[in-house]
């Protein structure tokens, strides 16, 4: 009998985790380890209304919602280590913690940049609202912002230090921004926006070294040209944070690895949200790992859910999203494997591209527009991706024919 469980990450996946169990019925124990002195938060608002709007945090809940269910809640101490023998968590202010059933949600963290050994007060990372702020006191009218990497978080911190008044430069060391599992052509669009809205836009620079002198840091080009910043932001992507299950002998795969049930080689041990990879069987078992807000939400439920005796499977087709300036980007499914590309244009300023498979199986869905032009389509492709349809090529292709006919056929 389950009497004690622990979940030890208290992001937005433990978080609602907690609240879940105790929304289905627990009634034992529950523990909740945050390494953070903060009460679960959403993270996305992190390069967007927190950078610009200087925004608290967005809880999960209020923190005395956590002592109304019962939930033990602790804050600002880390899980050091895992005696899965014992059961129990280690803590690093020499606690431990026993436990019937654990779930990590341990996340991820941000990549750093190899060339830089040692913290340095002018180049950041964001992960939390506490390094959102510490971003956030270095912009404004007259100051100049660097970021490394292409990617969704860079291109979002641009765009609110844009909005604040702040001259970026954008530093990719590819061809293009945007490199991972966006088109192209979205990523051309989202590029000329970012041009015309001033940020200075480099691709193919290879950065050989970074200097930081008082108030200033300078980062150096292979071809021989600096760009001298208030602050830097390194977005190079994220490592799932699996030291402690590695180091209890759980199986890892680009992450912690679970089965479709969320389940790790460990059957008292569920992992969930950024930290964990797990087989897709819309993409042939092939073992992936989301880092996205609603898959977070999502997985943080089915994991309560068989933590308390369901049987229920991963069944969601991935989902990304990125708002910025006035565009949201979406994509739905993976597009890796697809062969054909096809065309769906809405309007002057929104458009989908839908990525088939040899078979014609709809393999994944990308669009671009102002607002929420793309949302319903996209929504209803998701749908088509879950359902594993071979929708006809032109039929996605006429505007006029309604993704929810073919939905149905």
């Amino acid at each position: 009998m389950t009497q004690h469980i622990v979940i030890v990450g208290a992001g937005e996946c433990g978080g609602r985790a907690a609240l879940s169990l105790r929304e289905r019925g627990f009634a034992g124990s529950l523990t909740l380890i945050g390494s953070e002195a903060l009460a679960p938060y959403e993270r996305p608002p992190l390069s967007k209304d927190a950078i610009v709007l200087e925004a608290e945090p967005k809880f999960v809940a209020e923190a005395d919602r956590y002592a109304s269910l019962a939930i033990d809640l602790r804050l600002g101490v880390s899980a050091t280590g895992l005696d899965r023998g014992q059961k129990r968590v280690v803590l690093s202010d020499g606690a431990f913690v026993s436990y019937d059933r654990l779930l990590l949600a341990t996340g991820a963290r941000p990549r750093e940049l190899p060339t830089i050994s040692s913290p340095r007060e002018r180049v950041r990372t964001l992960r939390s609202h506490a390094d959102a702020m510490a971003i956030r006191s270095c912009l404004g009218p007259g100051r100049k912002m660097a970021i490394i990497g292409g990617g969704f978080i860079g291109l979002e911190l641009a765009a609110s230090a844009r909005r604040l008044g702040t001259s970026v430069t954008l530093i990719e060391g590819l061809p293009r921004i945007l490199s991972r599992g966006v088109p192209p052509e979205i990523a051309e669009i989202v590029a000329s926006r970012h041009q015309a809205e001033g940020v200075d836009i480099l691709c193919n620079a290879r950065i050989v070294g970074i200097n930081e002198t008082g108030s200033i840091v300078r980062v150096l080009l292979e071809d021989g040209s600096a760009i001298e910043a208030d602050i830097l932001v390194v977005g190079i992507g994220s490592i799932p944070n699996m030291e402690i299950a590695a180091k209890a002998g759980l199986a890892v795969d680009n992450g912690i690895a679970v089965d479709t049930h969320l389940l790790t080689s460990d059957p008292d041990i569920y992992a969930a949200g950024d930290c964990c990879s797990f087989p897709s069987d819309h993409y042939g078992g092939r073992r992936i790992r989301l880092e996205s807000w609603r898959s977070a939400q999502e997985q943080a439920l089915l994991a309560a859910a068989n933590m308390m005796g369901e049987t229920e499977a991963l069944s969601a087709v991935p989902w990304f999203w990125s708002d910025q300036y006035d565009l949201t980007l979406q994509v739905a499914g993976l597009a890796e494997g697809a062969v054909t590309t096809v065309r769906r244009h809405l309007s002057e300023e929104a458009f989908i591209l839908f990525h088939l498979a040899a078979d014609g199986r709809l393999l994944a869905a990308s669009g671009i527009g102002p607002g929420n032009a793309i949302a319903r389509d996209i929504r209803l492709a998701e749908m088509l991706i879950g359902a594993g349809r071979h929708p006809d090529p032109k039929a996605l292709a006429a505007p006029e024919v309604k993704l929810k006919q073919l939905l149905a056929a």
